[in-house]
This record gives structure tokens, C-alpha cells and sequence, in this order.
């Protein structure tokens, strides 16, 4: 199994037109270990908007290329798959570039979205100029919480974002004409104001949501797993009178196999709970199998 899958892998929905992706955590800026264990992380549970204000009292990371003030949040690892919509918000003709360093539940790097992955968005009939991005992430099984860090760098402070001068966007949206007119741009600052809004796709306790096939539809990218997906095992789930005929027993395996290797853990488990109740024998022992390698 590759690393991403015993380590942590993240899956991300890009909001329309950004162009960057999640990187290897290891092309993030470096930051001590005591460095992280000495911020105050902000304990953000499910569902909730959270708005934040990164002024002069703000916690400041001044290490490396990270330069600025920063926002540091843990987020619980027990309630399924988490949706995150990070918005940094354009203040006159300033706005802040945010990079997300995802942290698993030892506080080791996992995952690095940098400022390109949050782009440009222009303003609509409810909201204003800003940056925003969307992060799904699963965290692996034996989890309590993981760890969330929104900060800035030297470069992001040297560049700028073109913005969408309000005329154009106006006339584009009446279906009027849209004029020649020039785009404001907006400078980069260690302060800013971000929001943030987390929802969790299944409630505290559960398992497996969602159909266990596909459907017709298409289907959103995928969530994969934070931390060691081995450290702990599905939960047993209770098993029929009559065991599973060896024909379907095959099928599920393959299936999980199949799964897994394509990094949609979360296919794998649903098939591996389906397979269970129908009274699989085998079907847990091919999922740990399948992980390890």
C-alpha cells in the first residue's frame, strides 16, 4: 500500500477555476515541534462557521519562510469525513494569503495546501472579494482529533491577487455590457480575516454513510485517510445466521481490493461492513491485507 495510504492521504475539492492541489507535506515550510505544541489550538467541532480576525493580538509565527500572524485549529477525528471551506476575506485592497498545514493526531505534518490553492473568487449577490478553497479530509481509524494551521509567507507577502473591478462584475451579472475599465489588485498582508466552515458527512459514532455502490451521478473527489489506517480496525458488525456463499465472498474481496488499491478507502470499508453482514468470513482479514501492502 502506498505511504499516502499508511500515513495520511487527503483528498480535495477545488472550488471552480483553481488550478493547484494538495502537496506533499513535506513541501511545507518546516516548523519546530515545540513550536506547534506551544500554540493555542482552537477546538472547532462539527457543524460550525468559525470567523477569525488575524490582527496585532493574533498568535504570530515568525519561523522560516512563515512570517505573520497565524490561526491554529484542532478538529475531532471520530465523526467521519470533514468538509472545509477556508475564505480569506479582501479588506478594501488588502487581503491575506493562507497556506493549510493538516497535522495528524501526533501533530506530524501530513498534508500542505499552499496560498495557490485557495484562489481568487469575485464577488457575488451574497458574497464579497476573496480567496477560498475547500478541503475533504477522513481521518484514519483510532483517532481522537487532528490539527489544522492557517498561516502565511515571505513570498505570499511579495505577491498580489487581481481583482474583478465591481463595474465589470455587475455588468456581467445584469447581462449588460461589460466595460473596459482596469481590475483593482490586492496586496498581500499578515493580517486578515478568514472563516471557516466545517461539516462532518456522519454523525459521532458511526461508521459507514452514504449508499454502498455507486450511483449514475458523479461522484465528489474522493476523501482518503489521515494518519495510520492500520492502527485500528473497522468495528465488528454483527453477523446473519447463514454464512456468505463462496461466489459472493469472492466478489466482495475483489471488491475491496479494488478499492483500496485505488485509494478510496472509504469504498473498502463500506463494502467490508456490507460483506460482514451478509456473513462474510473473509472480508476483514482481505481489507487489513490490503492496507498493509
Amino acid at each position: 500500500m502506498k505511504k499516502t495510504l499508511l500515513s495520511l492521504c487527503l483528498s480535495l475539492s477545488l472550488i471552480a477555476g483553481a488550478q493547484a492541489a494538495q502537496q506533499d507535506a513535506s513541501a511545507a515550510p518546516k516548523i519546530s515541534a515545540q513550536t506547534l505544541r506551544s500554540l493555542a489550538w482552537t477546538p472547532l467541532v462539527p457543524p460550525v462557521t468559525q470567523d477569525v480576525t488575524l490582527g496585532s493580538t493574533a498568535t504570530k509565527i515568525n519561523q522560516g519562510e512563515i512570517q505573520g500572524a497565524a490561526a491554529a485549529f484542532s478538529l475531532p477525528a471520530d465523526r467521519g469525513s470533514l468538509e472545509i471551506v477556508l475564505t480569506s476575506l479582501v479588506t478594501g485592497k488588502t487581503v491575506y494569503a493562507p497556506n493549510v498545514l493538516v497535522l495528524d493526531e501526533q501533530m506530524r505534518p501530513a498534508a500542505f495546501y499552499p496560498a495557490s490553492y485557495f484562489p481568487y473568487q469575485k464577488p457575488g449577490l451574497v458574497s464579497s472579494d476573496r480567496l477560498e478553497g475547500t478541503l475533504k479530509l477522513t481521518p484514519a481509524l483510532g483517532q481522537k482529533q487532528i490539527y489544522l494551521l492557517v498561516y502565511t509567507t515571505q513570498q505570499n507577502l511579495q505577491s498580489t491577487t487581481q481583482m474583478v473591478n465591481p463595474a465589470k462584475a455587475y455588468a456581467a451579472g445584469v447581462g449588460n455590457a461589460v466595460p473596459d475599465i482596469p481590475d483593482p489588485i490586492a496586496t498581500h498582508t499578515p493580517t486578515g480575516k478568514i472563516s471557516l466552515k466545517v461539516t462532518a458527512e456522519q454523525k459521532a459514532g458511526n461508521v459507514m454513510i452514504g449508499q454502498l455502490f455507486p450511483s449514475s451521478e458523479p461522484a465528489p473527489a474522493a476523501p482518503a485517510v489521515i494518519g495510520h489506517s492500520a492502527r485500528a480496525e473497522p468495528a465488528p458488525a454483527a453477523k446473519p445466521a447463514e454464512p456468505m456463499l463462496a461466489e459472493s465472498d469472492r466478489y466482495f474481496n475483489e471488491a475491496i481490493k479494488k478499492a483500496v488499491k485505488a485509494g478510496d478507502v472509504d469504498k473498502a470499508l463500506k463494502l467490508l461492513n456490507e460483506a460482514e453482514r451478509l456473513g462474510s468470513t473473509t472480508a476483514r482479514q482481505t481489507f487489513i491485507d490490503s492496507v498493509k501492502h
